[in-house]
């Protein structure tokens, strides 16, 4: 099994989608007029408009609601990144090193999901993504 995509469902997709843009330095492929997706080396972002939940059943998922998820990248500098992108996005914390060994900064998409960006920065932490 290969883990491919998160999907968002989102209110304002095109704020959603400009969001995702900015910080993968990426476009989007827009599919249909309510679904987009950014390709990534390692995973697709997916992102419905809030009426594609219907297409699965009603209810079963909700824009702005999300209290669980965190989406993570990997960037090369996470310190770039962070002056890259500190005045156009809502900042939930400055670059700081986690326990686990990466650098990390996190940021909030129009909707409230939170989006971190780290970068391994410890022996122990390089180890483990060598070669991913």
């Amino acid at each position: 099994m290969k883990f491919a995509s998160t999907r968002l469902v989102a209110a304002d997709i095109k704020s959603v989608v400009a969001f995702y843009e900015l910080v993968t330095r990426q476009k989007a492929d827009w599919l249909a007029p309510v679904f987009a997706e950014i390709v990534t080396p390692a995973a697709t972002i997916a992102i419905g408009a809030a009426e594609t939940v219907a297409l699965f059943e009603e209810g079963s998922a909700e824009p702005r609601a999300n209290r669980t998820a965190i989406l993570e990248f990997m960037v090369d500098d996470v310190e770039a990144e962070y002056s890259r992108l500190k005045d156009q996005l809502e900042v939930v914390h400055e670059p700081k090193t986690m326990p686990w060994g990466n650098r990390t900064t996190m940021f909030r998409d129009p909707e409230g999901t939170p989006v971190a960006l780290y970068t391994p920065v410890t022996d122990a932490a390089r180890a483990r993504f060598a070669g991913r």
